[in-house]
C-alpha cells in the first residue's frame, strides 16, 4: 500500500488560477487598494489618440507610470498635460490585462506649484511669440470714440460696475456685456467664445457689432488668472478683427492675453479710460478751438478790410472810369443809324449789279454754248481716239515688219493690251467728262428757270402788256390803253377785248420782259 500512495508535495493542494483569473484578481486588488490616489511627477511622453483618448507618462528619477484619460475625462481636465510639466495627477490605479501592466486612470490634472505654472507659462509665451501672435505689426489702433463697447467679464463682480461707472463719468457709450466665468475650468472656453462671438456680429444688424472689446477681471493668484493664460484665449485675442483691450488682474499681473491684445490696461478702470475720452475735456477743447477760430476770422476780416480801404483810396472814381466809355458809346449810337442806312444802300446797289448780270437770255446763251461745246467735244472724242488707235496700230505694224514676228509676239500682245487699257481709260475719262458737263448744263438750266420771270409768276406776280405787246410798268401807262393782257403763272387774261381770253400755259407772251423791268411784276 505504501508503494501505491505517493507522499503529497508541499503546496499541491492550493487552488489553480487561469491567466485571466489571476489578472482579474490583481485588477480588483489594485483598484480596491488604490481607488483614489494623487501622484506627483514630471510629464513624459504625451499621445493624443484619434479616438479622443489621452495617453501620457509621469515619471521621477527612478520610475515611470503610464496614465490614461478617456475622451469624456479629457474634456473635463482643467490643465492639459504637456511634456516636461510637473503635475499632480488625481485618479485611480488599474491594470491592463493585455500587457500585464498597471497604469493610472487620470480624472484631474493640476500643476505642481507656482513655479511649475510659471515655467509652463513661459514655455507657452515663447511658442506663441515664435508664431508671431505678439508682433506689434498686428496691433490695431483703438477707435477715438467707439459707438458700442463690448465687455467680456463676470456680470456680478465689481469689475463691470467700475467699468460702467467710469464710462458714465467720462463719455457715456452703449455697452454690450457678454457674461463669462473669470476663473476655473469654464473660464478659458467661455472667454474664447465671447471674443469670437463679438467678432461674428453683423455690422448694422439687429444687435450692434462692438467697435471695441474689453476683456476684464479683478486681481487674484496665478491659479485664479490661469484661464487667461490658455492658448485658445490668446489665439482668439490675436485673431480678433475688433480692437481689444485686456485688463486682467492688477498692474503687476501679466497673462498671455495681455501680449496678444491690442492694448494692455493695468486695471479694468484704466481700460475704460483708454476706451473713451473725457466728454467735458472735449467740450472745453472744442469751445477753445471755436473761440480761437472766431478770433482769427475777425482779425483776418479786419486786416483785409483795412487793406481794401487802402487800395480803394488809390483807385479813381467810378464815374471817371466810365466817362470815356460812355462818351464813345454816345458817339457810336449817333453814327449807327447813318451807317445802317449807308450799308443798306450799298447792298441794294450790289444787288442791282448782280441781278443785271443774271439776265435769263445771257444765262440761256451761256448754257447753249456750254452744251454745244460738250456735244462737239463728245462727237470729236470717239473719232480722235479711233484715229489715235489706228495710227498706233499702223506704227506697230511698221515696227513689227522689221523684227521677227515670233520673237516679238509676246511683246506685241503686251503692248496691245496696254493700248487697249489706255483706250479704255480714255473712253472712261471722256464719258465722265461728258456726264459732268451734262450735269453742269442741267444745273445752269435749273438756275435759269429759277431766276426767270416764270418762276416769279408762279409765286403770285403778273406781267401787264399793252395791245402792241409792250410791258406796262406803271398805272399811268396802263390807263392809256383800252385792252390789256395780264399774264399769270397759269395763263394770260385779256381785259377790255371782245371776250375774255382763255388761260393757257402753252400760249407764249408776245414779248418777254427783261429782268430790268422790275416794275412790271405785281
Amino acid at each position: 500500500m505504501s508503494d501505491l500512495l505517493d507522499d503529497p508535495r508541499e503546496g499541491a493542494n492550493e487552488p489553480e488560477f487561469t491567466v485571466s483569473e489571476i489578472s482579474s484578481a490583481v485588477k480588483r486588488t489594485i483598484e480596491g487598494t488604490f481607488d483614489h490616489v494623487r501622484i506627483r511627477g514630471e510629464v513624459g511622453r504625451v499621445v493624443h489618440a484619434r479616438s479622443g483618448h489621452l495617453y501620457f507618462d509621469i515619471k521621477d528619477e527612478r520610475s515611470v507610470l503610464g496614465c490614461t484619460a478617456w475622451k469624456g475625462q479629457v474634456a473635463r481636465l482643467t490643465v492639459m498635460p504637456e511634456e516636461g510639466m510637473e503635475i499632480i495627477a488625481t485618479g485611480r490605479l488599474t491594470t491592463f490585462p493585455g500587457q500585464s501592466k498597471y497604469q493610472m486612470n487620470v480624472q484631474d490634472v493640476a500643476v505642481a506649484g507656482e513655479g511649475a505654472l510659471m515655467a509652463m507659462l513661459e514655455k507657452r509665451k515663447k511658442k506663441l511669440a515664435a508664431e508671431g501672435l505678439f508682433d506689434t505689426s498686428l496691433k490695431q489702433d483703438l477707435p477715438f470714440l467707439p459707438e458700442v463697447i463690448g465687455v467680456v467679464t463676470s456680470p456680478t463682480g465689481a469689475v463691470i460696475r467700475d467699468i460702467l461707472h467710469r464710462l458714465r463719468d467720462r463719455f457715456p457709450r452703449k455697452v454690450l456685456i457678454w457674461p463669462v466665468a473669470v476663473q476655473g475650468e469654464r473660464c478659458a472656453p467661455e472667454v474664447t467664445r465671447a471674443i469670437e462671438g463679438f467678432n461674428a456680429f453683423t455690422p448694422g444688424g439687429a444687435l450692434p457689432r462692438p467697435d471695441l472689446i474689453i476683456v476684464a477681471r479683478g486681481g487674484g493668484s496665478i491659479e485664479d488668472l490661469w484661464g487667461f493664460n490658455e492658448e485658445n484665449v490668446a489665439r482668439a485675442a490675436a485673431a480678433s478683427q475688433i480692437p481689444l483691450i485686456s485688463a486682467v488682474g492688477h498692474e503687476t499681473d501679466t497673462t498671455l492675453i495681455d501680449f496678444a491684445s491690442d492694448l494692455r490696461a493695468p486695471t479694468p478702470t484704466a481700460a475704460a479710460e483708454h476706451a473713451v475720452p473725457v466728454r467735458a475735456e472735449l467740450l472745453a477743447r472744442l469751445e477753445e478751438t471755436e473761440s480761437r477760430r472766431l478770433s482769427a476770422m475777425r482779425n483776418a476780416l479786419n486786416y483785409r478790410g483795412e487793406k481794401l480801404r487802402d487800395l480803394s483810396r488809390a483807385l479813381p472814381r467810378s464815374d471817371a472810369l466810365m466817362a470815356g466809355a460812355q462818351q464813345r458809346l454816345d458817339l457810336a449810337s449817333a453814327r449807327l443809324p447813318v451807317a445802317l442806312t449807308s450799308r443798306v444802300d450799298r447792298g441794294r446797289v450790289k444787288l442791282g449789279e448782280a441781278s443785271g448780270a443774271l439776265r435769263p437770255s445771257l444765262l440761256k446763251r451761256t448754257l447753249q454754248n456750254s452744251a454745244e461745246r460738250v456735244q462737239d467735244r463728245g462727237a470729236r472724242l470717239a473719232p480722235a481716239l479711233e484715229r489715235r488707235r489706228t495710227a498706233a496700230s499702223s506704227d506697230f505694224a511698221k515696227i513689227a515688219q522689221r523684227f521677227d514676228a515670233l520673237s516679238l509676239t509676246p511683246q506685241i500682245e503686251r503692248r496691245a493690251d496696254d493700248l487697249n487699257k489706255v483706250m479704255h481709260r480714255f473712253k472712261q475719262a471722256a464719258d465722265v467728262a461728258q456726264i459732268q458737263r451734262a450735269r453742269k448744263l442741267e444745273a445752269l438750266d435749273r438756275l435759269r428757270l429759277t431766276l426767270g420771270y416764270k418762276a416769279t409768276l408762279d409765286r403770285g406776280y403778273a406781267v401787264v402788256r399793252g395791245p402792241e405787246g409792250g410791258v406796262l410798268t406803271s398805272r399811268k401807262d396802263a390807263k392809256k390803253h383800252a385792252n390789256l393782257d395780264i399774264e399769270f403763272g397759269d395763263g394770260v387774261l385779256n381785259i377790255g377785248g371782245a371776250g375774255a381770253s382763255k388761260p393757257s400755259k402753252a400760249a407764249p407772251p408776245k414779248a418777254k420782259p427783261s429782268p430790268d423791268d422790275q416794275g412790271s411784276l405785281f
